[in-house]
């Protein structure tokens, strides 16, 4: 898990919850993980006393999070047994590939004392242990890790003076564990090179007097060559505190963007809305436009795999909500992206890294001795539907000329792509990429598609097009209503399957996704059916006990706290599964579309509490949360759980302004309202 994160879409930097170093990405976000999630930290030595630098554990008590509006992290920590204080402000740059630190230690003693800092890196450079390069440069008085075309340079100062001292060695070969052991004397050696599995320690020290203070900055700079590395290092020497501080004021600016305006949002929610914002914003690529679903990188350790992935779905999806808060430039870079890597087909595959490659994928290519495409086509719908939501909200009709390369290749496919009987679409794998068939999901999104073509389409001259993709649109909606509404329950069903004689097998598992039946449109909000889908889910996926949330679907299994059956909530009875942060923001939706008096904005406002409770001290998002203890479970942050978050703040803003305006409506009257539709976003 990961409490802070910290970026400008080509460096970015992630922290555990002991405040150690864990993530570097460069020049790609989540292409190659150069720490490959091993522990990179600082130590601090005073009176011959070693300590380091932790928020959990050595001893010392300690806080972070972020400077309110902005990607600078603040964290204090204090040391009784050192008898040290120190105020730690870190940021990557907003523009320069450059991570910067800033300690402000203070002497707690009454008498003078000579304080240490020690920086210590663990690089696996292209992910790879083998064949790095570390020295100290003394000419630049800095320590330069390098591997092919990634240059690493470390360096820093306290006061005046820089490096004091600098480590260079092996770790992870023939018991060797690293330059951090040599730290913890307080001395480090002055091996100047190393070669192979290497990492590195570099300190600083200053002379405190009684009860003073001083400043020490480090930084680390990162580049593809030597000189741009030398480059930035020469920029930071003039001016770590000015760039800090233009970081801040930058992210502060690129805020005020996204100004909720008057909203009876609470504070802390308010607050949560903005580091969601920040955060995502981390997330976006700044070479190719691609969206990183997270940065996290603890699965590896389970999977051999992890979340540093474009999945188009939730790019899509973050790109809508970066549309609605009033990004549009972001929103406009991942349509570029995704324009980039559709197949010659008219599809997008599973997931992708942030240049473009196909990323790791469990889809096949053949089932059953018969080829297949290897998709979830909601991911291919959902940019569409996006692109139409873009042109929703800033009628910008010159970038959709530059798109409809995109827009008729991959409109032409989902209208294709179906079956000549029903009209619902071919069998691909679903939102939760666990099974394959025919979903209401994937079916609503692909809806969401077909008719958001079709009206790009119109709006550029093709009228043919115009009209061939909205009649396949036409036809899907009556098919998702014939089919996957259940007559024996009443309520609609997260997958069909029809059978070759005819036969209509409808699957009863309670699945959180088919709020997307109404939310890409294929349903009205007001429909019965639907409605009584909304209160059956959550009837049967609400966590009950003191946790809470919604679960994604009945008896759900992954990352659950008993692998091999249901997790059980906190009074040890059984519960569908985790509560996911998306779902629960689903149900919050929900409600807010149907408010008609300003007492029905009570439940959703307590859902967007529950959400602010799962977030971490700093505001991080994960994807679910254990349903004992609330503790974050996968992945954390995870981009689509903030752009959920943002969905749902916008949708209780708008709320909120509609009833203040609005007369109530009749008791037990309720239809959906023409401004009451669901805005972009799901």
């Amino acid at each position: 898990m990961r409490q802070l994160v910290l970026g400008n879409g080509r460096l970015l930097v992630g922290f555990d919850d002991h405040l150690r170093l864990r993530d570097l990405y460069f020049p790609c976000l989540g292409s190659a993980n150069h720490l490959l999630g091993h522990w990179s930290r600082v130590g601090v030595w005073a009176d011959a006393a070693f300590a380091w630098l932790d928020a959990k554990e050595g001893g010392w008590e300690a806080s972070y999070g972020y400077r309110p509006r902005t990607m600078v992290a603040r964290s204090t920590f204090r040391h009784p047994g050192l008898a040290l204080e120190i105020i730690l402000h870190q940021a990557v740059h907003y523009r320069e590939s450059v991570y910067l630190q800033r300690f402000e230690v203070k002497n707690l003693t009454k008498a003078a004392r000579e304080v240490r800092l020690f920086f210590h890196y663990d690089f696996h450079v292209l992910e790879t242990e083998v064949g790095n390069t570390v020295f100290y440069d003394p000419e630049l008085g800095a320590l330069i890790h390098y591997h092919r075309d990634r240059y690493f340079l470390m360096a820093g100062r306290a006061g005046r003076e820089g490096l004091y001292q600098y480590a260079t060695g092996v770790k992870e070969f023939l018991g060797f564990e690293g330059t951090w052991r040599d730290a913890e004397d307080g001395v480090l050696a002055m091996n100047p090179i190393c070669q192979g599995s290497v990492d590195s320690t570099f300190s600083l020290r200053a002379r405190l007097g009684p009860g003073s203070r001083c400043t020490f900055h480090a930084w680390l700079a990162a580049g593809t060559r030597y000189k741009e590395v030398k480059a930035l290092h020469e920029l930071v020497q003039k001016g770590p505190e000015r760039l800090l501080q233009e970081t801040d004021e930058y992210w502060s600016t690129w805020l005020s963007q996204a100004d909720l305006g008057p909203s009876p949002l609470p504070p802390p929610l308010r607050e949560l809305y903005e580091r969601s914002l920040l955060v995502m914003r981390a997330h976006c690529d700044s070479n190719r436009g691609g969206i990183v679903a997270s940065s996290d990188f603890p699965p590896l350790d389970l999977a051999r795999d992890h979340y540093g992935y474009v999945w188009p779905r939730d790019g899509a999806l973050v790109a809508a909500a970066f549309d609605r808060a009033g990004y549009p430039d972001l929103a406009q870079a991942y349509a570029g992206f995704c324009a980039g890597v559709l197949t010659e087909r008219g599809f997008l595959l599973h997931k992708y890294l942030p240049e473009g490659c196909a990323g790791s994928s469990w889809h096949p290519w053949i089932l059953h001795g018969e080829p297949q495409f290897p998709i979830q086509e909601d991911e291919t719908a959902l940019v569409l539907w996006a692109l139409g939501q873009h042109f929703d909200c800033h009628r910008d009709i010159e970038f959709i000329t530059r798109m409809y390369p995109l827009i008729e290749r991959a409109g032409r496919f989902l209208a294709a792509f179906r079956d000549k009987r029903t009209h619902l679409p071919l069998p691909s794998w679903d939102l939760w990429e666990e099974r394959r068939g025919v979903f209401a999901w994937t079916a609503s999104a692909v809806y969401g598609g077909l008719l958001a073509a079709a009206h790009l389409s119109r709006l550029l001259g093709k009228d043919r097009e115009a009209a061939r993709l909205h009649k396949a649109a036409v036809e899907l909606q009556s098919a998702i209503a014939r089919y996957f509404l259940d007559p024996t329950t009443g309520r609609f069903a997260r997958q069909v399957v029809l059978s070759s004689d005819g036969r209509l097998t409808h699957d009863p598992t309670p699945d959180a996704s088919l709020w997307g039946l109404a939310a890409f449109g294929a349903v009205g909000l007001a429909d019965p059916a639907f409605i009584a889908t909304m209160a059956w889910l959550e009837e049967r996926l609400w966590v009950a006990g003191p946790i809470g949330g919604l679960a994604r679907y009945a008896g759900d299994l992954y990352c659950a706290v008993t692998p091999d059956s249901p997790s059980h909530d906190s009074s040890g009875n059984p519960c569908p599964g985790n509560p996911w942060v998306v779902c629960t923001l689903w149900l919050a939706r929900w409600y807010l579309a149907r408010a008609t008096v300003p007492a029905d904005l009570e439940r959703p406002l307590r859902l967007l509490e529950w959400v602010a409770r799962a977030a971490g001290p700093a505001g991080i998002l994960p994807e679910q949360v254990h349903p004992k203890t609330g503790a974050p479970l996968s992945v954390s942050p995870l981009t689509w759980s903030h752009s959920e978050y943002v969905n749902a703040v916008l949708d209780y803003t708008a709320a909120a302004r509609r009833l203040a305006a609005s007369p109530p409506a009749a008791a037990g009257e309720w239809e959906a309202a023409p401004d009451a539709r669901l805005a972009p976003g799901v």
